[in-house]
């Protein structure tokens, strides 16, 4: 991994880290790199709702233009509808404007391939090459040579949709359905799906104005959709992230069903309907020991392990063709739909297992027994933040002696997970263990050790 692209494209800051001049290169890079050959490369770009995504997309834009690389602007529309649309147009590549869960003042730019996964490393280190050498792509390209916009031949928001709607075969007519769109990308697509299928729809977070994304809404903070659910006697809430491509499920009773919970229902789903090919379920190091244990003696299926990160548990999962995979918060990818996190989709899925059960959502989330988990992030310096771990080692012999400690004091019943985030300048602590006052007590302790040190 290089100095720009992190675990999910390039983020930063916009107008301060995330520039439109590095938008420009990064889309004139970009288009370089994934251009095939082609004269004209076909690029779909779309974005969330943040007031920085027309400065950025613009920026980007143009750097595509200038080494011959057509555009399509899809507008504000989800991730995964990107990699659809990608899929859909037979474009080159697919770029999103979005920085997904962070606050508003924050964004970023991800590409996808011309068959809608997200880049691998090496792609994104010869894009990354181009821009830290200053190399001049666009020198030799006049006249005709230069892209240019296209007009999509459909509305690109009613082709997600419809495309959603091939994903499930039921009819959801009686059903009440809570859905929190994060004042983010999903606000206009959620809703109208879910409409479309017959459900009685409530929404919160669907009034974006450019800078309340992700504020207090959405799947990192699901009170208001808690309160929702009870308060209009939903049979389920659903709660999508600023770029809508994660879900976390609320039950009828206002309880959070995290992202580990939610893949096992749907990969017993699957199990129950011989879909579950090659018998495995795929998740990172993130996922709970209770996911593990409920996938083993309830499912009967292997779990493949990745690294954090969406595009890891893809890459995966092509490798082995598990059908389902994901992460404890909220990316999950169904291999036989998509090929990225789509939290519509999901929540969809989600709905399917329910029926096809005949349970209430807590219910299905009762089955799994999570163990407790606590998550402290230890603020760092993003330049020491580089240094402090190699390939998921603690270089820092300091802190790895209190890591060992801490998993002396778990004697075997929980375990310690110290990384780094790729997106923000954090140090993320998570402790499992069977008392929530002890794991949060040491939790705290490593992240105040660590920000003292890397701040």
């Amino acid at each position: 991994m290089g100095t720009l692209f992190g675990t999910d494209g390039v983020r930063g800051i916009a107008n301060y880290e995330l520039t439109p001049e590095l938008a420009f290169e990064l889309g004139r890079a970009g288009a370089t790199v994934l251009s095939k050959n082609n004269k004209h490369t076909l690029f779909i770009v779309g974005k969330d709702t943040r007031k920085s995504g027309d400065m950025l997309d613009n920026a980007l834009c143009a750097g595509i233009l200038s080494v011959g690389g057509n555009v399509i602007k899809v507008g504000v529309l989800p991730t995964p509808a990107v990699a659809y649309l990608t899929r859909y147009y037979g474009a080159d590549a697919g770029v999103v404007i979005s920085a997904s869960h962070n606050p508003f003042e924050y964004n970023g730019i991800k590409f996808f391939n011309g068959d809608g996964y997200k880049l691998d490393d090496l792609i994104e280190e010869k894009i990354e090459d181009i821009i830290a050498r200053s190399i001049n792509v666009a020198s030799n390209i006049t006249g005709d040579g230069i892209g240019q916009c296209l007009r999509e031949e459909a509305s690109a928001t009613d082709l997600y949709c419809d495309y959603l709607l091939t994903t499930i075969d039921e009819r959801l007519d009686g059903m009440t359905v809570a859905l929190d769109c994060a004042n983010g990308a999903a606000f206009q697509t959620a809703p109208k799906v879910y409409r479309a299928l017959g459900a009685n729809v409530h929404v919160i977070g669907n009034e974006p104005d450019g800078v309340n994304i992700n504020r207090d809404i959405g799947s990192t903070h699901p009170e208001k959709l808690q309160k929702l659910v009870k308060e209009v006697g939903a049979d389920v809430g659903m709660a999508y992230d600023g770029d809508a491509d994660r879900l976390i499920v609320v039950d009828e009773n206002g309880n959070v069903i995290d992202g580990d919970q939610t893949i096992c229902i749907c990969a017993k789903m699957l199990k129950d309907q011989g879909k579950l090919e090659g018998n495995r379920v795929t998740t990172t190091v993130m996922s709970n020991i209770g996911f593990h244990k409920y996938c083993k003696e309830v499912i009967g299926c292997n779990v493949d392990v990745t690294q954090v990160g969406d595009r890891y548990v893809i890459e995966s999962m092509r490798e082995t063709g598990s059908m389902v995979g994901g992460e404890q918060s909220g990316h999950i990818i169904f291999a036989e739909y998509t090929t990225t996190g789509d939290g519509t989709l999901s929540s969809l899925q989600f709905v399917k297992a329910m029926l096809n059960s005949g349970k209430k959502a807590s219910e299905l989330a009762s089955e799994i027994e999570l163990f407790p988990q606590v998550l402290v992030n230890a603020r760092v310096d993003n330049e020491k933040k580089k240094a402090f771990m190699h390939k998921d080692e603690i270089r820092d012999p300091e802190i790895s002696g209190a890591v060992k400690e801490v998993e002396q004091k778990l004697e075997g019943e929980g375990r310690v997970l110290v990384r780094v985030s790729g997106t923000e300048p954090l140090v993320r602590v998570t402790i499992e263990g069977k008392d929530i006052d002890v794991i949060k007590e040491m939790a705290e302790d490593l992240a105040v050790l660590i920000s003292r040190k890397y701040s």
